[in-house]
Parts: structure tokens; C-alpha cells; sequence
């Protein structure tokens, strides 16, 4: 078994130019055939709340389930550096993060920590990084503020959203985040974000200059209920079952293949 990823070794990864391959997963089984397949990072995402439980969005998602699947894809997991978010309402203080997060540390077992917002989450970013509790933020489209946004629409189009963005990415890194997810956002705006920062980027929905790429398992295999996002791509199709599908996906990511333009924005 090759030596197990560590997050200083993720960071190695974008210093040297070498893509980060990233998947999510929610159980034992999944986690167990990413890792073996070479997926540098499984997240425990919230997305679980839409491809597992049938519901419109990642709000009903509750902190015990977000711990129960982390736990279930801790399991499988040997290589692979192993996240998972924060559900919504979860870390609206510094005190309720830094509890919310000691659980998915300390009863599933995860490495890091994923959070969405700007600036208005420096605090608790702060406070998690002065615990050594590493944390992965996310800007861009933002599933738990769905509400706010008006819908699941491109972010970051307009000059002044742009900007801000790329200011918030930066004091973002400098309160303590270790790793940026970018999600639907214009690939432009994406690899002058990555060019800014020394911590690596994940891209969904944000172009090929990302340091690294994240999908849904689900739509990463076609099986995603309704309409699979343009972002994705189905990796199960003419591959080798599921395990193959998802070698398919880590060498795509790895030589730059994936994502192309017709996956951007």
C-alpha cells in the first residue's frame, strides 16, 4: 500500500505542479474503491443531502448525519486525505465551529474541515487554525446559501464580483485556510485566484487552472437523479465498472484533460 497522503504533501502537489484528484464520497465501499484508484482527497460532502436522501438541496443535512457518513467513508480510506463539510448552520459562531468540527475530527476521523463564505468567516477560520483543526474553504456558488443566491447560478461574472472574490480568496489563506474549493465560477477568474494563492485550489465548475478537480461521485458515474451538471462528465461510460471509471477520472484530472472548455464557464 503506498504511504498515506498527508496535507503538507497536497500542498507538495501544487509547488510542483502536480493535479490534485478529488472525489466525494459518503460510505466505506465508495471511499474504499476511490482510494484505491488514486484519488488524492475524498470529501465527505453535504451534496449527500441531494444524491443520498432525495432532498432539492444541502440545507436539511444535519451535523450527526455528516459524522455518521464520515465515519462510514473513514473505513475504506488508507491513502487518501479524508475532508468533510460542515453542514449548514453548523459554524454560525466560533464556538459552535470549533465544537462541530472536533466532532468530525474526533468520532469520524477526518483530516480536515470544509466551510463555505468570504470574509465574514475569518473569524471562525481563525479560531479552527489556532486548534490546528485544518480547514477547506469554498467561494463561488455557494449550495448552503442557495436561498440568498436566487439558485444554483455561475458566480463571479461581473468585475466587482470578481474582485471581491479574489480578495476574500486571499484573506481566506492568510487566516489560516489550508485548501479553496471554487465552484461555478468563470475559469478566467478561477486561474488568477490560483495564481494568487500558496494553498491549492479545487476546482468544480471553475476550468482547468485549478490545482486540483472535485465531482459528485454520482455525476462523475451518470447516475446523478435529473440533470447531471455541465461540469461533470459521465467517466462510467465505456470504462471498466466503477473502479475503472474512476481511474479513468484521476488520470484525466492528473494530465489535464479534465476539465475541457465544454465543462466551463
Amino acid at each position: 500500500m503506498d504511504k498515506p497522503l498527508t496535507l503538507p504533501a497536497l500542498l507538495a502537489m501544487k509547488a510542483r505542479g502536480q493535479k490534485i484528484a478529488t472525489l466525494t464520497a459518503y460510505d466505506a465501499a465508495f471511499a474504499a474503491v476511490m482510494d484505491a484508484a488514486g484519488v488524492d482527497l475524498i470529501l465527505v460532502g453535504d451534496s449527500l443531502g441531494m444524491v443520498v436522501q432525495g432532498h432539492p438541496g444541502t440545507l436539511p443535512v444535519t451535523l450527526d448525519q455528516m459524522v455518521y457518513h464520515a465515519a462510514c467513508a473513514a473505513r475504506g480510506t488508507r491513502r487518501a486525505v479524508l475532508a468533510a463539510d460542515l453542514p449548514f448552520m453548523s459554524y454560525s459562531s466560533v464556538g459552535q465551529a470549533l465544537d462541530s468540527a472536533a466532532r468530525l475530527v474526533r468520532e469520524a476521523g477526518v483530516q480536515m474541515v470544509k466551510l463555505e463564505g468570504g470574509r465574514k468567516r475569518l473569524e471562525v477560520i481563525r479560531a479552527l487554525a489556532e486548534q490546528d483543526i485544518p480547514v477547506c474553504a469554498h467561494l463561488g456558488l455557494l449550495p448552503q446559501s442557495v436561498h440568498k443566491l436566487g439558485g444554483y447560478l455561475v458566480q463571479g461574472r461581473d468585475e466587482r464580483a470578481a474582485q471581491t472574490m479574489l480578495e476574500d480568496a486571499i484573506l481566506l489563506q492568510e487566516a489560516g485556510a489550508g485548501m479553496l474549493v471554487l465552484e461555478c465560477i468563470p475559469a478566467a477568474l478561477a486561474g488568477e485566484i490560483t495564481a494568487a494563492l500558496s494553498i491549492p485550489t479545487i476546482g468544480i465548475g471553475a476550468g482547468p487552472a485549478c490545482d486540483g478537480q472535485i465531482l459528485v461521485c454520482y455525476d462523475m458515474l451518470g447516475i446523478t437523479p435529473g440533470n447531471r451538471p455541465k461540469f461533470s462528465k459521465d467517466f462510467l461510460a465505456g470504462a471498466d465498472g466503477v473502479a475503472g471509471a474512476v481511474r479513468r477520472y484521476v488520470a484525466e484530472v492528473r494530465e489535464g484533460r479534465f476539465p475541457g472548455p465544454e465543462h466551463s464557464f
